[in-house]
């Protein structure tokens, strides 16, 4: 038993057998079943007797054969690795061969020393050649199994697939071809009742229900990682209970990464499957956008990109730059990221022409060298101070940076002519409580009225000014999410302010694709505003991703909420209302218009106190130009009393 070990071990440690083995193993398999086939007719005398003339005979067969091992390839491949396509190709092999024998094989009987015997050959032919192909599949077989068994499996992750349709079947399908296997299949996971009723076994394994016994059934098989057929994925974001029992279990998830679906004929490559994360668990609907009639449009033109080294500000500029613009401009203050952009460029889009300038967009004279020598077509803004507590620490520079520096980029656009200004909004500008949101707020309302202006013929200009408003983007540097992974990675507590407070959350791509399209279709004074599907709550989703980490023992730790901070946020003011655009994800917020002298004037004051550094001042010169500016859980809400 040892030897046979040994043996196994030792075939198993090489990489592969050189081609010529593999059909020198095949050539005697079909001489040992000539041999054999002429005994079970002819017994142990004759077969004695006839011995030499049956081994010359049967060289002539593989012979032939041997041309047909070559036309089909039989013998290129790595035996451990045989396939129902390699037994295809045997088979096709072994019936031609079959086929050019029995034609030659009378004259062969007659040219040999056994012509007394030329009657049998005819049916001794077929089981020779039906004999030596199932020899063949066995040793594949055989020796697939045992590779699987104890060597290919070893490391292999125990699978459950989630679905059971065509993606769920081509998903079985391959992973069970995979070289080297990375998962094994014990089992599938079904909504379907009539298929556990009746014990249902699929591909050889069983279907399983998904109920409170799910757990248990995960944890008897030792199962590893439950696969998410493709097609299955949506239904799985919704299904928390589903989430709850595999977490529970201590198995891993995996999705396919992007949102393709298997085809049962044409089987993905397994290769694609991840890990999942919260981001991937988070309820949402895929966004799907034309970006061909996005390139119509914005492909050969001259764009630039604000901030364009943030989160929002580097996946615009990817998406920009696979459009096939002219030239882009790409502008960001901090140096490190912006030279990683720089990288990027030069890395991936080496044919796009491109400027990574390190400056700030409140150095006017900088910015305006860059507009009268490049002469941009579009400009995506996406510069600007973004988190709630530090602005609300200092609104002096919340003013200076978000509302001077959009003044300044949207004035240069109508100077030069720039086709289309989008500017990158955000949902906390919706019924503000704190700086940060009233700040971007202010900017809505400047570039909507600079907008109206020029349509009046109060500006003389044609650029169209288009606002894009949403919420958080998943994984944006900053955000909840990263905060809690390093949290729980150090052992906790996680922090979270408050236990019934939501947010919105959408993937950083698909927000890029909407602004796009908003750039690219909007006629300009419209604020866009995105759907952002289910609200998230803050404290379910710490627990999750505590308990996808497998972390114990993390508890999480309620903070209260920060200054300026609301329990939910709105993409629509308590006085608008939307109606539908050309994208069923974009609405047309319905917001109220404002003078464009009159504006131009108050923030040209706002700009001018706020260098006069003094908070409380600033706040309420904020708060006069938008009187819905209510401040929350912040020093500001004494400005808000009706005294003042």
């Amino acid at each position: 038993m040892k030897r046979f070990q040994d043996l196994i071990d030792w075939y198993f440690s090489k990489g592969a057998f050189p081609y010529w083995c593999v059909l020198a193993l095949d050539c005697l398999i079909m001489l040992f079943s000539g041999v054999l086939v002429f005994w079970a007719f002819f017994r142990t005398l004759l077969t004695l007797r006839f011995f030499w003339p049956v081994v010359r005979v049967m060289l002539i067969y593989i012979a032939v054969t041997i041309v047909f091992f070559r036309i089909f390839k039989t013998y290129v491949g790595i035996i451990r690795y045989s396939s129902f396509n390699d037994l295809i190709r045997i088979g096709a092999a072994m019936a031609c061969s079959y086929v050019v024998a029995f034609i030659i094989h009378y004259p062969i009987a007659e040219h040999t020393d056994w012509t007394e015997l030329a009657h049998f050959t005819a049916r001794m032919l077929f089981f020779i050649y039906a004999l030596s192909t199932v020899a063949m599949w066995v040793v594949r077989i055989g020796i697939k199994a045992i590779y699987d068994a104890f060597f290919k499996t070893e490391s292999a992750k125990r699978v459950f697939i989630y679905g059971i349709r065509s993606g769920g079947i081509g998903l079985a399908k391959s992973i069970r071809g995979e070289k080297p296997m990375r998962y094994k299949l014990r089992g599938f996971i079904s909504h379907d009742p009539a298929l556990h009723a009746k014990g249902t076994v699929l591909m050889g394994v069983p279907v399983y229900d998904v109920d409170e016994t799910l757990p248990d059934e995960l944890k008897q098989k030792r199962i590893d990682a439950v696969l998410v057929a493709p097609g299955r994925i949506e239904r799985f974001r919704e299904d928390t209970a589903l989430q709850d029992y595999i977490i529970k279990s201590g198995a891993k998830i995996f999705f396919s990464q992007g949102a393709v679906e298997w085809d049962k004929d044409t089987p993905d490559n397994p290769s694609v499957l991840k890990e999942v994360s919260i981001e991937d668990l988070l309820p949402r609907d895929e966004i799907q956008i034309d970006m061909d009639s996005i390139a119509k449009v914005i492909g050969g033109s001259r764009v630039l990109i604000t901030g364009s080294a943030g989160s929002i500000g580097s996946e615009l500029v990817r998406q920009v730059a696979a459009l096939g613009p002219e030239a882009m401009v790409l502008i960001d203050s901090a140096e490190t990221p912006q030279h990683d952009v720089r990288l990027m460029m030069a890395n991936d889009y080496p044919s796009v022409k491109s400027d990574t300038i390190v400056t700030s967009i409140l150095n006017a004279d900088r910015m305006e060298k860059i507009f009268s020598e490049f002469h941009p077509d579009y400009v995506f803004h996406a510069a600007a101070y973004k988190h709630v507590p530090m602005m609300e620490d200092n609104p002096s520079e919340s003013i200076q940076n978000n509302v001077f520096g959009t003044k300044i980029l949207a004035d240069l656009s109508v100077k030069y002519k720039v086709k289309t200004f989008v500017m990158i909004s955000t949902d906390k500008a919706v019924n503000p409580t704190n700086v940060m949101g009233c700040s971007k707020r202010i900017c809505e309302i400047y570039v909507q009225s600079l907008d109206r202006a020029e349509k009046d013929g109060k500006v003389d200009g044609i650029t169209r000014f288009v606002t894009t408003r949403f919420g958080n983007v998943l994984g944006s540097n900053g955000s909840v999410i990263p905060i809690f992974r390093k949290q729980i990675q150090e052992g906790g507590p996680v922090t979270v302010t408050h236990p019934d407070i939501i947010r919105y959350f959408m993937l950083i791509p698909e927000a890029c694709k909407l602004v796009l399209e908003a750039g690219a279709k909007g006629n300009g004074g419209e604020v866009f505003v995105f759907d952002m599907g289910k609200p998230v709550r803050i404290a379910d989703m710490a627990k999750r991703m505590i308990d996808l980490s497998g972390a114990k023992d993390v508890e999480i730790k309620f903070t209260g909420l920060r200054d300026g901070e609301k329990l939910y946020e709105e993409v629509l003011g308590s006085e608008e209302s939307s109606k539908p655009s050309f994208h069923e994800k974009i609405r047309i917020a319905n917001v109220k218009e404002y003078d464009y002298e009159a504006v131009d004037r108050q923030i040209t004051d706002l700009i001018a106190i706020s260098h006069e550094y003094d908070d409380f001042k600033t706040v309420l010169a904020m708060k006069k130009l938008v009187p819905e500016y209510i401040s929350n859980h912040s020093a500001f809400s004494v400005l808000d009393k009706p005294s003042n």
